[in-house]
């Protein structure tokens, strides 16, 4: 594989962009737009995974979401790292379809809107060539809906300081088994290496990727 690029689209037709060099733009994406929602509003949660105010995947994020609402959807986000949540214990208290144990915010704030939403977009920096704990913390709490989470559509979007042509490959496979898990529906892929601190993301194209991401559902 080319170092300077990996370019893939979706069996949905959507984009997804990975540049090593932060900054540097090497294709437009392609508008995606009526293959996603079809031209109807969707409620779509975001649920970001950065320990930092103001990060790298922040950037992401807000401009992701500023496209989404550009479009007529209805985004609702949840920022991980600074929510009352605890991981999930496998007491099986839920039974894959009830309650959680803990009636934290995950319980109380997100899963009433994941079970109404029809796109989730997980939102991480690179933590050891995976999503921070504080975004896999959520994932493991799907558990306690596992069934009524099936069937919807997904969009990964990361941020990292490497720029090898494999930073990204462990987060991408676990999500894509999430993915095939789940049996959501990847609609496209942000991931922005080389980006370690927030001014080099902002002078990339890829809060515009983001933007142009969410606009075109």
């Amino acid at each position: 594989m080319d170092r300077r690029e990996f370019l893939k689209w979706t069996g949905a037709g959507a984009l997804t962009l990975f540049l090593s060099g932060c900054g540097n733009i090497l294709t437009r994406a392609e508008s995606a737009s009526g293959i996603v929602g079809g031209g109807k509003p969707m409620n779509i949660v975001v649920v970001t995974g950065s320990p930092h105010r103001e990060g790298t995947s922040d950037v992401l994020a807000d401009q992701f979401i500023e496209g989404a609402q550009s479009a007529g959807h209805n985004v609702f986000r949840f920022d991980a790292a600074f929510e009352d949540t605890h991981p999930c214990q496998g007491c099986d208290h839920c039974g894959m379809d009830g309650d959680c144990i803990f009636n934290d915010a995950i319980s109380q704030k997100l899963m009433p809107k994941m079970l109404e939403m029809d796109l989730i977009v997980l939102v991480t920096p690179l933590y050891y060539y995976g999503m921070s704990a504080q975004l896999k913390t959520v994932v493991d709490r799907f558990y306690s809906r596992t069934g009524r989470l099936h069937g919807k559509k997904s969009i990964l979007m990361a941020t990292a300081w490497n720029s090898a042509d494999w930073t990204m490959e462990a987060l991408v496979h676990h999500y894509e088994t999430l993915v095939r898990y789940m049996e959501w529906t990847d609609v496209g892929q942000v991931l922005a290496v080389g980006c370690g601190y927030r001014a080099l993301i902002e002078q990339s194209q890829f809060p515009d990727q983001a933007y142009r991401l969410g606009a075109s559902l």
